[in-house]
């Protein structure tokens, strides 16, 4: 039987963003103290924790001394150093562990991953070289996506290359960096798949989110999805085999694409893209639109406990506020329908996430 931390025992989080953030204010809501570790003195996640360490992910003093004050450590981000991780998992337990960290902080070894499970992905290769690039393009054709193995996200580390253009250049705009090349996808929709799954291997996934990218980031989230049920099935079904292959305990997201139908499939195929694991920008919604929001069911599964409903309490459509869209807080603050979000960010740079605003409609 699974160990439940009690009410009143401590989190440890690593990470200072608003995911960090929500994170704490859900723990809170169940009598559990939360500290925070993260590098950066404006990690807005600082405001809301009981005790917080700002140190940097390599040093080890600091990082010991942050593993016996708490009684379980997770993480916001997926970047997070793997020695930071290794060395914390030998003092404190550590949910999700270094496995399903070192799978997905490489597209590679995460792309490798999920086709050995037999889930379709787009056509993928390593690149080292220009070389290498040539052969994968030559194999793929044109446009495909050369991206970073490591480190990108919200569009960053990333270049589409189409006819015409130079595949050296495309290398040398992504900083020679160890990379993959990826088959061009004409999908129809993006959608994502956010569920738990606890210590004892009990699962629980949302309902299947539909979104909107602008600019290669998050702009609108819908929920449910208008993809017939045999799909969303399926991708629920896809979510619980890479959860389950890789012993992970608390919330996972796997972003997915949607294909055409045909002969073959006529209501359209799924292919994943992107697994992250940790809370995803697309549960932002679970926070009004579901029983349990996705940053509770989070801290149940890493604390040990039962995980709670994933049923919506409506339709629901969930939008980031990126950089100077903050300035319409007012405006979303007076209509009583929608509900509103600022993660206490300073500056609103272009790209930047500043909060999200939800709306649930009641079916």
């Amino acid at each position: 039987m699974t160990q439940r931390l009690s009410p009143g025992a401590t989190v440890g989080i690593l990470g200072g963003g608003q995911l960090g953030r929500m994170m704490a204010i859900a723990a809170a809501a169940y009598g559990l103290k939360t500290h925070i570790y993260a590098p950066d003195p404006e990690s807005p996640a600082f405001e809301v924790a009981g005790r917080h360490t700002l140190a940097a992910y390599d040093d080890e003093a600091a990082l010991v001394a942050f593993a016996a004050a708490v009684d379980v450590v997770t993480y916001e981000f997926e970047n997070v150093p793997a020695d930071t991780v290794h060395l914390l998992s030998r003092h404190v337990p550590l949910f999700p562990d270094d496995k399903a960290l070192a799978i997905t902080q490489d597209r590679l070894t995460e792309k490798t991953f999920v086709a050995g499970l037999g889930i379709p992905t787009a056509p993928f290769n390593d690149v080292a070289e220009v070389a290498d690039l040539e052969a994968a393009l030559a194999a793929f054709g044109r446009p495909a996506i050369l991206k970073t193995r490591r480190f990108g996200y919200d569009g960053k580390g990333q270049v589409k290359i189409g006819p015409g253009d130079d595949a050296a250049a495309a290398l040398a705009a992504i900083g020679h960096v160890p990379a993959i090349l990826e088959g061009f996808v004409p999908f129809t929709r993006e959608i994502s798949v956010v569920a738990a799954r606890d210590r004892e291997g009990n699962f629980a996934a949302y309902d299947v989110c539909e979104n909107e990218h602008r600019n290669h980031i998050l702009d609108v989230t819908r929920v449910p999805s208008a993809i017939p049920a045999k799909l969303a099935d399926e991708a629920i079904a896809a979510t619980r085999r890479i959860a389950e292959a890789l012993g992970y305990v608390g919330v996972i997201a796997v972003e997915m694409f949607v294909l055409e139908g045909d002969a073959d499939a006529p209501d359209g195929r799924i292919i994943v893209n992107e697994i992250a694991p940790r809370v995803h920008n697309s549960g932002h919604w679970t926070i009004e639109g579901a029983v349990t929001s996705q940053f509770a069911q989070h801290i149940r599964a890493v604390c040990g406990w039962p995980l709670g409903s994933t049923r919506r309490t409506g339709r629901v459509e969930m939008r980031n506020l990126i950089g100077e869209d903050v300035d319409r807080w007012q405006e979303i603050a007076g209509d009583p329908e929608l509900h509103l979000h600022l993660y206490g960010k300073g500056s609103a740079r272009p790209g930047r996430k500043m909060g999200h605003v939800t709306r649930v409609v009641p079916e």
